[in-house]
């Protein structure tokens, strides 16, 4: 090594000064480089401040699954405020759900978190399952391990179908007892709140919310004022004298002297009085591009730091600081604030049904109250709360129960063509002339 490094030298002290010279400068420049290297800067777009991009050490580090660590449950100023409409018609443990074109058992349940082993297992047992039909409603109910308890399937008015998972089964039972169904038409005047006057109309709680998601894209019933009017067409079941189900047919709001319409179709969704979705469209993702998921959606999520079940009920994007989050849809933001392990927290209701979680913010573009619209930028994601690593924490959920944000089935405002509009416009015409107000 001693004798390479003399014929260096040697060889360095023959050359004329002027090379010396290059070449030493050379080798301080070169060394420098190894030493410093540049910060590398990404734009997301031409408003964006730039922001370092990490390096791949740092990367490796900070964006896995583990360092993206996901909120164990929303701590108390964690939670959405509740409304008015959330506190007196209640919240129940019951999902629901209408059979839209192209579903399956296994589609529908998964994205609620439901393990495709209870899917496989009761499919199995009852293939009749398989066979799903549009308008028809499912609900469920899990266990706190987030297992499959119990499922209730509405085949038809006529036939309900429940199946209880009983040691290792899902046994079925059939109930074909048939009421008397009648057509009702209720009708009202708002005095206080919609809620309290739907009631002293002679609605129940799950007519009451019937009515509210029908409309829920139109309106927003917090806002009602007095002498604003109401009339829905319900198909009322009794049975042995008392009402037992209901299914609302249609509804009639007027409100600043202008008619909001929602008639139910074939498929059980609402749609107005040309047949045009009354439903919101929505996009996929909060981001103008799609970044890695650092962490995938699981109600089980075996906990990387406590070795227990936490459930991660969201989707972790890796990005940098920086990078403009986007409102999936319309609606109105309900919290915007440092929200303790969630950091700069932004949630948003959109209708009566959905609302959108996006957490360890940077920095809020919005305010609680403020209405927003699909696309709108609502904040710069960061690295705030409990978060090792920069990234977007997105939940996306429905009637109070978080679902995949990858696979959940979003709303559409695709309107009625061809023979189906043809006869909801015959229904129409049959249907509106009874929601008459008092």
């Amino acid at each position: 090594m001693q004798q390479i490094t003399k014929s260096v030298t040697l060889a360095y002290s023959s050359l004329p000064r002027p090379h010396r010279i290059m070449l030493g400068s050379l080798t301080v420049i070169t060394l420098a480089i190894a030493v410093w290297r540049p910060a590398i800067y990404s734009h997301t777009d031409s408003e964006s401040l730039p922001v370092p991009a990490a390096s791949e050490s740092v990367q490796a580090n900070t964006l896995t699954p583990e360092a993206s660590e996901p909120l164990d449950q929303a701590a108390p100023d964690d939670s959405i405020p509740e409304d008015e409409l959330d506190q007196k018609v209640g919240a129940t443990d019951v999902h629901e759900y209408i059979v839209s074109d192209g579903d399956t058992l296994g589609s529908i349940l998964t994205q609620y978190g439901i393990d495709m082993s209870d899917v496989a297992l009761i499919s199995n047992q009852n293939r009749a399952l398989r066979n799903l039909k549009i308008g028809q409603q499912l609900s469920w109910k899990v266990n706190e391990t987030g297992d499959l308890k119990e499922l209730t399937w509405v085949v038809s008015r006529k036939e309900t179908r429940v199946y209880e998972h009983v040691e290792g089964r899902f046994a079925e039972k059939t109930e074909s007892k048939e009421g008397e169904w009648r057509n009702s038409v209720v009708s009202g005047t708002v005095t206080g709140s919609f809620v309290t006057s739907a009631r002293n109309a002679g609605l129940s709680n799950s007519e009451i919310n019937a009515v509210t998601k029908a409309l829920q894209w139109q309106m927003d019933f917090r806002k009602l004022r007095k002498g604003d009017q109401f009339s829905a067409l319900f198909s009322r079941e009794k049975m042995d004298g008392k009402d037992d189900k209901s299914q609302l047919t249609a509804v009639r709001l007027r409100t600043g002297g202008k008619d909001y319409y929602a008639v139910r179709a074939e498929d059980g969704k609402f749609y107005d009085q040309e047949g045009s979705g009354l439903a919101r469209g929505f996009m996929r993702f909060p981001t103008m591009k799609q970044f890695r998921i650092s962490s995938q959606f699981n109600p089980r999520r075996l906990h990387p730091v406590t070795g227990r079940i936490a459930p991660h009920k969201g989707v972790d994007f890796s990005m940098p600081v920086g990078t403009p989050v986007l409102a999936v849809g319309d609606g109105e933001v309900v919290l915007a604030k440092m929200s303790g392990a969630a950091g700069n927290y932004v949630a948003i209701r959109h209708g009566r049904q959905y609302t959108t979680h996006y957490m360890h913010l940077k920095k809020l573009l919005v305010k609680p109250g403020q209405k927003v619209k699909r696309g709108e930028r609502i904040a710069l994601s960061g690295n705030t709360g409990r978060s090792t690593g920069p990234h977007l924490h997105y939940e996306f959920w429905i009637n109070n129960q978080a679902v995949n944000p990858l696979t959940a089935k979003l709303p559409r405002s695709d309107g009625l063509a061809g023979k189906e509009r043809t006869d909801f416009l015959a229904q129409v015409k049959e249907v509106t002339p009874q929601l008459q107000f008092n």
